[in-house]
């Protein structure tokens, strides 16, 4: 394929950088032939010239398709090149956080720097027995590979685990190990897995330190077999060391550790079995300080010990043994310590009483001077002399380090031989798994011996590993039949011939260290002179004479010659060790006891660190052994990686290649330059480029048809799909190199998928864009036709509207004219009225107000005339006054002034005659005025006195009136007086009443301010008030209406809280149902391994297995709580008596098992115990109870026995007349006494009216009494009758103990007139009584009377007193009640008192807002309370009238069975006087069929045989009723009840069990085997319990299954051991059905296309899946389907409980999709949009299947539910926040582990569809971090619900029961 067809414009390609050692780049121009440079867009954006070279073709790699980006397996890249591989770990790595990838055959484990929790036993579990390429990548993929290719190719296995430090090596291995033990288990009960697994931590604490790169690396190889027997489970396993870095133990580089062992005892060190080593903090040792970092973030020291010391104790390393081992360690640590001082130039000396050095010589049990003198001194050996030389200080302290060293690798070598003591079996081995851990390529700045010997090891695995992975390349090319073509490879057998070769590396080491004065750099010069002109892989520096390179597969490595002869020699002073060697410690003489022969069979020697033991080597003799001593360390290095290699090549080896992210330990950190150099280092690459060489991509021919489907015309498909597939590769692909057609697979070359991918991607969207272009035509014509027809449409509507609009407007317009027309009429013929009413009314109103004006103008003059007139009055006579006054005031003036005139003339004139004579002229005119004057006052006097006379007259008369007016008016005067005083003290008490008159109305002013200020403010306050009042009333309303909501939500809340209450106690209840059965199955799985084991013991002793013995059965059938407990007592009984020939074999096995037995037994009995006691405190409640009834009965008794001495007195007293009235018949007979009216007849007359009367009072009490007592049948008939079946016999005995025929004839009339009772006609208890009481007291009954009535008045007399003090007690107990009751009412009364008190107190304390507010909160609070205790008082009466409901059923039933039976038994009192006097007639039943089938004791065994053992379940289940062997079981068992044999009826039981728990054994995988017995276990169950006689399972029953009730024996505790053995059988089944769906359920439900089409197969690697494609032989869901119906079909026929096929149902789909879904979670290639379509369409059909079965409620579809969830989150949106949170609230029923697992491992199947980006993952987990739930990843595929067995009572009569001929019991016989 020309390079122009794949470098076209927007190819992208990967280019070298130095940063990311490859960038990704993407093409902006066609590359075309002979081009200089390609035009390259970075994905910064950034544009690049790639220069290209044209004598050389070196474009850039190209980029694989994203669809391939994150593969399993790197080998399905289309494009296999180094930036491939780099980019495709780093996005799992990274994006999906997947640390597993395959390449080829090799598992690629990227560090991750963080726990996963990916490596539980879920996990385990789900890849156990799983193909390699069907599940996702994982260590125990790799390990189920080899576990299997052991078992079917019967040839052993190697997981080689190489890596660098830090890479995880470590953690891998001992996960493939953890992977073994738990999948195969052990051969044994000895735990050798958990041995195993324990020899971890004590080689972790030994062997592993702290470095730079790793906190817990592993400073030595080791080589671990894991045995196998040849039913492949672990009997044992050896472990091999390789080159332990012994240098650790006495220096540390910064930031490093020591070994683990030294830093856990020095944390250890205060504990008290330790203060004797003298240890202390790890800074006071100079071999523990050096690295100065002497803890580890997040490791405890001292739980680290504890681990380390329980390790040793479980692999049998005692506690003598432990504390030796640590001395020795301490001992070390103090020999590090001692300081060894300079004496002179050549000579060195520790001080004397050194503390350390004491300390060591006391640990180590030496003298404190021969070690002072060794470590100072050293002997030189002659010919002839000894020379004893005393060393500088400088070699004194390498000695001294030395010696540690050779210690620990001594102690090292120990406690691996010992190790390997406890993990080694006497059981043979068939097979083993080898599981390396070995050090990867190492490179460091300064790289010495130890660095040589790792790459050298490095070199020789290389090798093998090439040579493996070209050997499975031309395997595969046979076997399709290809032609071979050599693959040109790497081979560094070259390098190895450097190194271990004839003079090579090594040989020159060897010779050097064998010259006396042989050094480093003499060693270098040899090489240089050997090696560097004749091998190109060597090479020397430029700068340096003391180094030399090597190239190396993986890397060119500098080695510095210093050290390399003084730690190839490995040498101590001998004289050290023969101190040592004479010590009085135990242990370290043991540690040095095989100095002078090795023990090891290559002659391994302390330096190597570890043994070398292999199997397929014989040992060397011990003088081969003293040679082999001498060697060194490279030698034996060499030696024992030859062995290696030869064992790795005598096995399958498998790859995991380790590698390290980056150098700072950060979780899921990626550098790429460390990667790459890594993955060069390990041969990935290499595993590319042999791959690429070939022919990589490989196809079947039937996944290249159904990836490639699109690409075919339909002319090109053929029926042979073979052929077809040839037809268009080569219409596709011309260059016929480019593929190979094998048998059943097509072979591309590299790049050649990419291209048909790239043609299928072109051909998608070339169809892709054809679909839309139709589509979106189709869509516009569609949307234009609906466009128009709705355009048409609305035009057609519009003008339809427009034109009932004009119709409308017209008549409208019209109708508006007419309107108008009228309205005008109306409003111009209103206007006018109204305008004709306004003038009439103005005219009116205009003429009233005239006239009123008038009026009123009238009344106004008038009465201003008036006016006038008074003021013209007023004012004329105020002028007329002011007139007169000036007048008289002027002429006053006039005349005053006139007077003084003449005064002053009269004066002048007085003085003169004249004036004389004037003044006598004028009083002459005087005298004659006066004279006439005088004369007219004579006149006027004379008048007068004619006046006056009749003046005196009147006036005497009148002064009479006036004296007796007088006299009245003095009257009147004293009385004025008397009142003047009154009036002064009236006006006086008036003044202070006008004070007080006044002060109270200022008071009332005041007051009347006061209250128009109060009632403003009163009317203020009220409208406040009813503003609040308003405000509280809706607040109220409010309240109101929040505690109804309240009351509503506490309700719910309550309903929430019972019924989480109630689902949590169901929870509970089936955990503990759950741990209950999953004791059972561990019993049981124990009990099986026992009887295993037994049958193994008897055939290797040749000795016949003892028959079953039984015990005698004298003692109860709760003797156990298992049946078969006898078993266990004779399995007991001869292990103890062949202990001593089983003790060789393996006794502390069976002891072990015992006690495992013994402890399960104490914890059933436990739980036993546990429910013995609940039933003993129902048992002391109910005694209880029991003690009062006795209480009161015995009150009873004693006034019963007081009534009966009243009778008995009444009846003296009876007797005494009778014996008067007899004496004075016969004193009188004679006389004729008797005669009427005699004094003897008057006394009889007496007596007998006296009696007669006394005895018609009896009968009314008796009669009384009977009315009563039949009220109280009822109560005691269920009592009654649990004894009429024991009742006959005594009957009868008690007749024939009567002695003569008087005693049966008062019995029999005692009798007789006892059955005329109504309480006596249907009670044979009563009859026994009564018996028993005539009885006791025969001889005093013939004195009562004949007719017995003074008896039966005394037994209705006792019941009477019953009755009553029964009643006395009820009414006791009531009144007791009610008084604590009220007592308790009473003080809740006072507390709410003082409640009430206090918040009175405190609310007076408070505002008034406040008040209101405090009182407000208080109401609320108290109608909460109320509300609660009403709704406390309703669920009590609910539950109290749902109880009462209950008995009063059960009372109306019973009552209507009491009258069905009255009905039948009741005869009338005329039937019985004629009877004749026999004995009692006891009523007898029909001879008739009872349900009971008898069989003789020696038909037991025939009996178990032919019904269990022998019986075919298809041919009864067909045939037969179902459960027909239950009941036939249960009639027999019916019959030994019946005939009261105990030892029969335990026999039965116990054969029943044992032989159902055998065919079980036989036939357990057959389903419907069991199946059929757990139907029959269950009928059998239901009989025993429905067959009780307990009441609860008695009231579903017949009269007649009521009546074949078992009499004779309790069998509860049986039906619990039934019970037990029914769970037993159902896990049984379960298994079983588990077993056959297992192989289905992948295949059929995720891997088989139900829709066809819908799913594409991605390109697939080496490690092939099983094809989603349906072969012949493949499940589909067809199949689990047919199968689902075939198991119910099957358990329907057997007649299983309906219950029980719902629980059956429910495990079936747990179990199909716990499968589906944790195979979802481990395979990447499964969850795709596709694959979620698939697999709700098989959900659906699934569900489907439960609709058509009527089991949809049994709550299967609910176990689904996490299945339907995955397959809807693989559907679903996942980009914005939106739809994570949409996720969130979906997935509610799968974990945050599962859905970030899911979403990590979505895979695109095409090009369309999109990744899930990182960003949206972490917000899933940021939105779902608050969840409380587990962080398991996989769902527990073994869970099993816990089973319930619901009480099912049979209809069917066991008297109509058939046995047929058919099962071969004719010797049963029906009772």
């Amino acid at each position: 394929m020309a390079a122009s067809e794949l470098y076209t414009k927007h190819a992208r390609v990967w280019i070298p950088d130095t940063e990311e050692v490859w960038k990704s780049a993407e093409l902006t121009k066609d590359y075309k032939q002979g081009d200089a440079s390609l035009q390259l867009l970075l994905e910064d954006g950034a544009n690049l010239g790639y220069k290209l070279d044209p004598k050389m073709t070196n474009l850039p790699y190209l980029r694989n398709p994203d669809i391939l980006v994150g593969e399993n397996d790197l080998t399905a890249l289309s494009y296999l090149h180094e930036p491939a591989v780099l980019h495709n770990l780093k996005v799992r790595f990274i994006d999906s956080k997947l640390i597993y990838t395959y390449c080829g055959i090799v598992l690629v484990a990227i560090n991750p720097y963080e726990t996963l929790p990916i490596y539980g036993t879920d996990i385990i579990n789900a890849y156990s027995g799983q193909n390699m390429g069907d599940m996702d990548p994982h260590i125990f993929a790799v390990a189920e590979e080899a576990y299997k290719q052991m078992a079917r190719d019967e040839r052993n296995q190697s997981i080689i685990v190489s890596g660098e430090s830090g890479a995880g090596k470590t953690v891998s291995a001992k996960y493939a190990m953890r992977y073994f033990a738990t999948v195969s288990g052990s051969a044994s009960e000895a735990n050798v897995e958990e041995k195993v697994l324990a020899s971890n931590p004590i080689m972790e604490a030994i062997g592993n330190a702290k470095t730079t790169r790793n906190d817990n690396s592993s400073r030595f190889g080791k080589y671990i077999e894991i045995g196998f027997d040849s039913r492949y489970r672990i009997i044992g396993a050896n472990m091999r060391t390789y080159l332990l870095e012994k240098s650790r133990v006495v220096f540390q580089a910064d930031e490093e550790r020591n070994y683990h062992i030294f830093y856990q005892l020095c944390a250890s060190s205060h504990l008290p079995e330790f203060k004797t080593l003298r240890l202390s903090s790890a800074n006071d040792f100079l071999y523990t300080r050096q690295g100065r970092s002497p803890v580890i973030d997040g490791v405890d020291d001292t739980k680290e010990l504890c681990t380390t010391r329980n390790a040793f104790t479980l692999l049998g390393i005692n506690e003598s043994y432990q504390m030796g081992l640590f001395q020795v360690l301490a001992a070390i640590l103090h020999l590090g310590n001692v300081e060894i001082k300079d004496k002179d130039a050549d000579s060195s000396l520790i001080a004397p009483n050194n503390r350390h050095l004491t300390a060591f010589c006391e640990l180590v049990g030496v003298t404190y001077q021969d070690m002072a003198q060794w470590l100072c001194h050293r002997k030189l050996k002659t010919a002839t002399e000894t020379y004893i030389k005393p060393l500088p200080r400088l070699q004194a302290t390498n000695a001294r380090d030395a010696l540690s060293k050779h210690i620990y690798a001594k102690l090292f070598n120990w406690i691996v031989e010992h190790v390997n003591k406890a993990l080694i079996t006497n059981i043979k081995q068939h097979s083993f798994i080898g599981v390396l851990d070995i050090y990867g390529f190492e490179t460091f700045e300064i790289n010495s011996f130890e660095q040589f010997c790792i790459n050298y090891a490095n070199e020789k695995l290389q090798q093998q590993f090439n040579m493996h992975v070209f050997k499975l390349e031309q395997e595969e090319y046979m076997k399709e039949q290809i032609p071979w073509t050599l693959i040109d490879f790497y081979d560094n057998q070259p390098c190895i011939n450097l190194i271990e070769a004839k003079m090579g590396i090594l040989d020159l080491l060897d010779e050097e260290c064998k010259m006396p004065k042989g050094s480093d750099d003499s060693w270098a010069q040899k090489l240089y002179n050997t090696h560097l002109k004749t091998c190109s892989l060597f090479q020397k520096p430029r700068m340096s004479n003391r180094a030399f390179i090597i190239q190396h597969f993986a890397d060119k490595v500098e080695y510095q010659c210093e050290g390399f002869l003084e730690k190839n020699k490995d040498t101590v002073n001998e004289e050290q060790i023969n101190v040592l060697k004479a010590s009085k410690f135990d242990l370290l003489v043991e540690l040095f006891q095989d100095e002078l022969k090795a023990t090891s069979p290559t002659g391994q020697v302390p330096g190597t660190g570890g043994r070398t033991r292999l199997s397929i080597k014989p040992d060397k003799s011990r003088e081969a052994s003293s040679k082999e001593h001498k060697k060194t360390v490279g030698c034996q290095f060499r030696n024992s990686l030859q062995m290696l290699m030869e064992t790795l090549n005598a096995t399958t080896p498998h790859y995991v290649r380790c590698i390290k992210p980056n150098d700072f330990k950060l979780a899921f950190s990626f550098d790429p330059k460390r990667a790459v150099q890594q993955l060069r280092a390990c041969g990935v690459l290499e595993t590319i480029r042999i791959s690429a060489a070939g022919f990589p991509s490989r196809w079947t021919y039937q996944e290249f048809f159904s990836r490639y489907r699109v690409l075919m015309k339909q002319k090109d498909v053929l029926p042979d799909k073979k052929l077809t597939c040839k037809n268009v590769l080569e219409k596709l692909v011309q260059d016929q190199d480019k593929y190979q057609f094998g048998k059943t697979k097509i072979f591309f070359r590299a790049g050649q998928v990419a291209y048909l991918e790239k043609l299928r991607a072109d051909k998608l969207r070339a169809a892709c864009i054809r679909i839309q272009k139709t589509i979106r035509c189709w869509l516009a014509r569609k949307k234009y036709l609906r466009m128009r027809r709705a355009a048409i449409t609305i035009q057609r509507f519009t003008r339809g509207y427009q034109a009932r609009c004009l119709a409308k407007f017209l008549r409208r317009t019209q109708a508006a004219t007419i309107i108008q027309k009228y309205q005008r009429m109306y409003v111009e013929r209103k206007r006018y009225r109204q305008k004709q009413a306004a003038a009439l009314a103005m005219q009116t109103i205009l003429r009233a107000y005239l006239a009123r004006q008038k009026y009123t103008a009238l009344l106004r003059e008038h009465k201003a005339v008036i006016v006038q007139k008074h003021v013209r009055g007023w004012l004329a006579r105020c002028w007329y006054k002011r007139c007169l006054y000036s007048i008289v005031y002027l002429q006053c003036c006039i005349r005053r002034m006139r007077a003084r005139r003449e005064l002053k003339k009269l004066k002048i004139e007085a003085r003169s005659v004249e004036h004389f004579k004037k003044l006598n002229k004028g009083m002459e005119n005087k005298i004659m005025q006066l004279q006439r004057k005088i004369d007219e006052q004579n006149k006027e006097n004379r008048s007068v006195n004619e006046r006056l006379a009749g003046l005196e007259s009147s006036y005497t008369a009148e002064s009479e009136r006036m004296r007796g007016e007088l006299n009245r008016l003095r009257g009147v005067e004293e009385e004025a007086k008397n009142k003047a005083n009154q009036v002064t003290s009236l006006l006086e008490e008036l003044e202070k009443v006008k004070k007080e008159l006044k002060a109270t109305q200022q008071e009332k002013k005041t007051i009347e301010d006061w209250a128009q200020t109060y009632r403003n403010e009163m009317e203020k306050m009220v409208s406040e008030l009813k503003d609040q009042n308003g405000l509280l009333k809706k607040e109220k309303d409010d309240l109101n209406r929040l505690i109804q909501e309240q009351s509503q939500q506490m309700t719910e809340k309550m309903a929430r809280a019972i019924a989480e209450e109630t689902q949590q106690l169901v929870t509970d209840l089936n955990e503990e149902r759950s741990r209950y059965q999953n004791l059972l199955t561990e019993h049981l799985r124990l009990e099986e391994k026992y009887d295993d084991l037994k049958e193994d013991i008897a055939l290797s002793l040749n000795v016949s297995k003892p028959g079953h013995r039984r015990t005698d059965s004298t003692h109860s059938s709760n003797e156990s709580e298992y049946t078969y407990n006898s078993e266990y007592t004779e399995l007991e009984e001869g292990s103890r008596a062949s202990e001593d020939v089983t003790r060789g074999i393996d006794t502390s096995l069976t002891l072990k098992l015992q006690k495992r037995l013994t402890e399960l037994e104490q914890e059933k009995q436990s739980l036993r115990n546990e429910l013995e006691n609940k039933e003993e405190q129902y048992q002391r409640a109910r005694a209880r109870d029991d003690a009062e009834f006795k209480k009161a009965r015995g009150a009873e008794l004693e006034y019963e026995s007081l009534k009966r001495q009243e009778l008995e007195s009444e009846n003296k007293k009876l007797k005494h007349n009778l014996a008067e009235l007899r004496q004075s018949l016969l004193g009188n007979a004679a006389t004729g006494a008797g005669a009427p009216g005699s004094p003897a007849y008057n006394v009889l007359l007496d007596q007998l009216n006296a009696s007669c009367e006394e005895l018609e009072v009896r009968k009314e009490e008796v009669l009384i009494l009977r009315s009563q007592l039949v009220s109280q049948k009822e109560a005691m008939t269920h009592k009654d009758e649990k004894e009429t079946m024991t009742e006959p016999s005594v009957f009868v005995e008690d007749v024939s103990k009567l002695k003569d025929a008087d005693e049966i004839k008062q019995a029999y009339v005692g009798l007789k007139d006892t059955n005329r009772s109504p309480r006596f006609m249907h009670k044979h208890l009563e009859v026994s009584d009564l018996l028993s009481r005539l009885r006791s007291a025969a001889p005093d009954f013939h004195k009562l009377n004949e007719d017995g009535e003074l008896w039966l008045v005394n037994q209705g007399l006792k019941e009477t007193i019953r009755l009553l003090e029964h009643q006395l007690q009820t009414q006791r107990r009531t009144y007791d009640s009610e008084v604590e009751s009220l007592r308790g009412e009473l003080q809740n009364v006072k507390e709410e008192n003082n409640r009430q008190q206090q918040l009175l107190a405190q609310n007076l304390q408070l505002p008034p807002e406040a008040r209101i507010e405090a009182s407000l909160q208080h109401e609320i609070t108290r109608l909460t309370n109320e509300n609660l205790d009403l709704m406390e008082q309703l669920e009590k009466q609910d539950r109290t009238i749902r109880k009462l409901k209950k008995q009063l059923k059960v009372y109306s039933k019973r009552i209507g069975e009491m009258g069905a039976v009255q009905a039948e038994g009741q005869t009338s009192p005329g039937q019985m006087v004629d009877e004749p006097i026999h004995p009692v007639n006891i009523p007898r039943r029909e001879k008739d069929f009872q349900g009971m089938l008898e069989y003789k004791k020696e038909d037991e065994l025939k009996l178990v045989k032919n019904l269990i053992l022998e019986l075919k379940p298809r041919g009864v289940a067909v045939n037969l009723i179902p459960g027909l062997p239950a009941y036939i079981l249960f009639m027999c068992l019916r019959h030994a009840d019946y005939v009261n044999d105990d030892q029969k009826v335990r026999t039965l039981l116990t054969s029943t069990i044992n032989s159902i728990k055998k065919i079980l054994k036989k036939r357990g995988d057959d389903f419907e085997t069991v199946s059929f017995w757990l139907s029959n276990t269950c009928r059998f169950l239901h009989c025993l319990k429905q067959y009780s006689g307990d009441e609860a399972f008695m009231k579903h029953n017949t009269q007649r299954q009521n009546e074949h009730c078992l009499s004779n024996f309790d069998l509860a505790e049986y039906r619990q051991v039934i019970s037990d053995l029914a769970i037993q059988i159902y896990q049984q089944l379960i298994k079983c059905m588990e077993n056959i769906l297992q192989p289905m359920i992948v295949s059929g439900m995720l891997e088989h296309e139900t829709i066809q089409g819908v799913s594409g197969v991605k390109p697939t690697g080496l490690r092939k899946r099983t094809s989603s494609i349906a072969d012949e032989g493949t499940y589909t869901l067809d199949s689990i389907l047919r199968q689902l119906s075939a198991f119910h079909s099957t358990m329907c026929q057997h007649g299983t409980d309906p219950e029980l096929i719902k629980q059956v149902v429910k495990q079936q789909f747990y179990i199909i999709g716990a499968v589906t879904l944790n195979n979802l979670l481990l395979r990447k290639d499964m969850c795709s949009w596709s694959k979620g379509m698939q697999i709700r369409y098989n959900v659906s059909q699934l569900e489907e299947w439960l609709r058509d079965k009527g089991l949809m409620m049994c709550g299967a579809k609910e176990t689904l539910e996490p299945l339907i969830q995955a397959a809807q989150l693989l559907q679903v949106k996942k980009k914005t926040d939106e739809d994570a949170e949409a996720i969130c609230s979906m997935c509610h029923a799968l974990t945050t582990a599962q859905i970030v697992k899911v979403l990590n491992l979505y895979t695109p199947v095409n090009e369309f569809e999109e990744r899930v980006s990182v960003a949206f993952i972490r917000t899933i987990q940021t939105r779902l971090r608050d969840r409380c739930e587990s962080p398991q990843l996989l769902m527990d595929t073994k869970m099993i619900y816990p089973v319930t067995f619901p009480f099912n009572p049979s209809s069917l009569a066991l008297e109509t029961i058939q046995i047929p001929s058919s099962l071969n019991l004719m010797f049963l016989t029906r009772v």
